[in-house]
């Protein structure tokens, strides 16, 4: 069973700008990318909107997914998912994110939880993000896409950090009404917050909407860490796996060089 490598696009080749990166995705073999939002604000304009869309056409590569605005990354913020106060913003973001998807054929999309904010209410918290969650499912379900829940790690009160917490808002949210929302298995967060990562595997696998890899520790390209990446690339692909796996690591050394793990021509649409 083969599957399609993407290249995270927000982490790798960031020694260029934003919209060279697909095409350098492209002439290092790959023809999938992903992207975190791209912009510093949930309302870029609609220039850069089409710069951003023009950028993955011309590479002649497919956008696989997509974060929803997550706020201030690099300042702290995980997301916004969550965050009475910023849900304008997360809407927001669903609108133009759906754009983006009738442009590009993106149909998965990854929508972060906010850290939790000291002394709030966890059980309304929660009820903001279902709604929220619910909304962007509606938006995404007419082109077939799916919202993608995942674990983070390095974020100490970041409220989902096990495969079992994010498999339990999944099944909350599809309890409400919508059956368009998955797991997003990623082994590096899972494995730098202590889960097993084959018992996620073995436990909710059904659960699955997306992958994405990394070694830990250090979350460098496969090889650099402890993590069995192969091991688990294996029980993908014995479990019938044959979607997009995503390489979401820091390279070690240059983004062309940290791809020597994995041949060129393995590299392509179902080569994996």
């Amino acid at each position: 069973m083969a599957f399609t490598y993407a290249v995270n696009c927000s982490i790798l080749f960031t020694e260029l700008p934003l919209l060279d990166r697909a095409a350098a995705a492209a002439e290092a073999g790959f023809t999938a990318v992903e992207f975190w939002w791209p912009w510093a604000t949930a309302t870029p304009s609609d220039a850069e909107v089409d710069e951003f869309c023009a950028s993955i056409a011309s590479a002649g590569v497919q956008l696989v997914g997509l974060n929803f605005f997550a706020g201030d990354m690099p300042g702290g913020d995980r997301g916004v998912l969550n965050l009475t106060e910023r849900t304008e913003e997360f809407r927001a973001s669903v609108t133009i994110a759906a754009r983006i998807a009738e442009r590009t054929g993106c149909r998965a999309f990854n929508a972060l939880y906010g850290n939790t904010p000291q002394g709030s209410d966890q059980a309304a918290l929660d009820q903001v993000a279902t709604e929220n969650l619910l909304l962007a499912c509606q938006s995404v379900d007419s082109f077939g896409g799916i919202v993608l829940i995942e674990p983070i790690s390095g974020a100490p009160t970041y409220p989902l950090k096990t495969a079992a917490q994010v498999a339990a808002v999944v099944e909350a949210v599809q309890a409400a009404g919508s059956a368009n929302v998955a797991l997003l298995y990623d082994c590096f967060h899972l494995a730098a917050n202590g889960d097993d990562v084959f018992a996620a595997i073995d436990d909710y696998y059904e659960l699955f909407g997306h992958v994405q890899v990394a070694d830990n520790p250090g979350r460098g390209e496969p090889g650099t860490g402890s993590l069995d990446i192969e091991g688990i690339l294996g029980e993908l692909r014995a479990r019938g796996w044959a979607d997009y796996v995503a390489l979401e690591y820091k390279p070690t050394t240059s983004t062309v060089e940290s791809f020597g793990w994995l041949p060129a021509d393995r590299r392509g649409a179902g080569q994996g």
